[in-house]
């Protein structure tokens, strides 16, 4: 995940400074969002363009589709794993196939995959703050913790990044 998520940090930096300096703040396609490329690479800007969004997704789907699997596999007592036969794990694998197709159906569907990403991003990071409040309220607690319990300097960090994602979406429905 550290390189998927530094290479879309450097992607969102290169849109960053190119392209909102220049006043394009609607990215409709991802040609567009290629075109942030182009002061440093050139014409070679849709190429590397492309290249890291190829190298993010093989790295990144597998991660995203095995975790699903992985959660969904041990919330219904399913047998997990990928030391496991595909026969052995049916429900295991067949979230990793249904997560794959799910994502090849969206990609072939009239959806902007530019938008879906925005709105992705909206969603993750509303949702974010409840998930949050509950993981920082069950790791404070030694009795579902016991010798694992958070310490008091990651709690208050923990609340404190918490208040900083709640404060970002009210402030995001508040027009102004």
């Amino acid at each position: 995940m550290f390189y998927s998520d530094a290479s879309a940090y450097f992607i969102i930096l290169a849109c960053a400074v190119t392209l909102n300096v220049a006043g394009v703040t609607d990215i409709e396609t991802a040609a567009q969002a290629a075109s942030a490329l182009r002061p440093l690479a050139g014409d070679f800007a849709f190429a590397l363009f492309a290249l890291g969004i190829l190298v993010v997704g093989l790295i990144g789907v597998p991660v995203l589709a095995g975790s699903a699997a992985y959660a969904l596999s041990e919330a219904m007592d399913w047998k997990w794993g990928l030391e496991r036969t595909a026969s052995d794990a049916r429900g295991f694998y067949g979230v990793i196939a249904v997560s794959v197709l799910a994502g090849l159906v969206i990609q072939y569907s009239p959806i902007n995959p530019m938008k879906a990403l925005f709105w992705s991003a909206v969603i993750n990071g509303v949702v974010a703050v409840p998930l949050m409040v509950v993981i920082i309220m069950l790791v404070s607690k030694k009795s579902v913790m016991g010798a694992y319990t958070a310490s008091r300097t990651i709690i208050v960090l923990g609340w404190i990044a918490t208040a900083v994602m709640g404060a970002a979406a009210v402030r995001m429905v508040i027009p102004g």
